[in-house]
């Protein structure tokens, strides 16, 4: 039955819901929770106010995680176990990968010698992504970070680092020493 369902939920969102306008149109408020009704049940955990934009892709979303007040950006695209936190800001076209193909034999074509093993990706809290950025398998971004728009990030970002660039570099940190937010 909950095959089933999961089933009912990933043909509502990709043959429908993920075609709705993005949450920014006339209207906005209505697709945002039209599409976090359909996508919640297709999620490993979803928290509250999350916003799922127009045309993101999670394959069947079941490795995902994704905390409260948080966003998938619009045309992002999402594969394998990924756990973004509280207050992530994902702008639009965004890629997470998890996994990587082999390369290490020279003997048979790449095309040929599969993938290696997935690699967890983790957004901590309070994240903001730019538009187009590229996280790469294994990455840890720390909290409050900024990911600049077209960074490449193959490495773990600290926490409160502003990057950018391909391959990802620290430009800046936002502060010396983490502070809580009031509730």
């Amino acid at each position: 039955m909950v095959k089933l369902m999961r089933l009912f939920f990933y043909v509502l969102y990709y043959g429908f819901a993920k075609h709705l306008p993005s949450s920014s149109w006339m209207g906005g408020r209505m697709w945002k929770a039209i599409r976090y009704a359909v996508c919640r049940p297709l999620f490993k955990a979803c928290g509250k106010n999350v916003n799922i934009e127009s045309r993101a892709f999670f394959y069947s979303g079941q490795n995902i995680s994704i905390g409260d007040n948080s966003g998938i950006g619009v045309n992002a695209f999402l594969a394998g176990k990924i756990e973004i936190g509280k207050n992530v800001m994902m702008g639009p076209d965004v890629i997470v990968l998890t996994q990587n193909h082999k390369f290490d034999r020279l003997d048979i074509p790449m095309s040929q010698q599969g993938f290696k093993a997935d690699q967890p990706v983790k957004i901590c809290d309070d994240v903001w992504i730019g538009v187009r950025a590229i996280i790469l398998p294994g990455v840890t971004v720390g909290r409050g970070a900024i990911i600049g728009a077209g960074a490449v990030v193959t490495k773990d970002v600290s926490e409160y680092a502003i990057v950018g660039g391909n391959p990802a570099k620290v430009i800046r940190m936002r502060k010396s020493a983490p502070v809580e937010f009031k509730k």
